[in-house]
């Protein structure tokens, strides 16, 4: 199976988070991007909860060095 990977970028300073997408920008990086503003948010996305409720909970973003 040929799947984008998904990127979760935890960041909860909104300037950091911003220069972050820029620079995977500028590096032609086009994986998917969720942009979670802390720790809570984070899990409410990993465990589809909250306003992630609708998305599926199977797809995850990958780990480093995972194939």
């Amino acid at each position: 199976m040929n799947r984008s990977r998904i990127i979760l970028l935890v960041e909860d300073n909104p300037g950091d988070a911003e220069l972050t997408l820029m620079a995977f920008e500028k590096s032609t990086i086009v994986n998917d991007i969720v942009v979670a503003k802390d720790g809570e948010e984070a899990l409410a996305y990993l465990f589809a909860t909250g306003k992630y409720a609708q998305r599926d909970p199977g797809v995850l973003p990958d780990a480093p060095g995972e194939p």
